[in-house]
């Protein structure tokens, strides 16, 4: 499970360190593509497999499936970690998110997410008091 706030930053060959908290579930390679909100997101392969699944299952017919399917699998980039637990972030990707030297790195779960420090700082202000003040259940069956 990946879990927590890090803040690694990206070196001058465009690579990132992940949080060592997340290597042991990452170390069998990695799937890094667009995520929504202008951030990237990495998968493990498998639950890229996941991904590729759902997206494989929705009807074809719908053009919303098929936008959303064209957009992140024609940013997804396969990577593996070297030793260091380091992965390159293809500048493409780069560019996307507006990635520079100072990153944050969240953990949603199943994946992590790779924002700009200062896009991550200004959506956390923004979302945390949404957040505070929820009324009703957002996600069934938590809180």
């Amino acid at each position: 499970m990946l879990l927590g706030t890090h803040t690694p930053k990206l070196d001058e060959k465009g690579r990132l360190i992940l949080p060592a908290k997340f290597r042991e579930e990452l170390d069998g390679g990695v799937v890094i593509t667009r995520g929504q909100e202008n951030c990237l997101v990495i998968f493990s392969t498998a639950e890229f497999q996941s991904v590729l699944d759902a997206a494989a299952n929705a009807p074809l017919t719908n053009r919303d499936a098929r936008d959303y399917a064209r957009v992140l699998m024609s940013g997804a980039s396969t990577e593996t970690p070297d030793k260091q637990g380091r992965v390159t972030l293809p500048q493409n990707l780069r560019a996307y998110a507006s990635l520079e030297k100072e990153l944050v790195v969240i953990g949603v779960g199943k994946r992590a997410e790779i924002w700009n420090a200062t896009a991550w700082n200004e959506y956390l202000t923004t979302q945390e008091a949404k957040f505070a003040n929820l009324d009703e259940e957002v996600t069934p069956g938590v809180l």
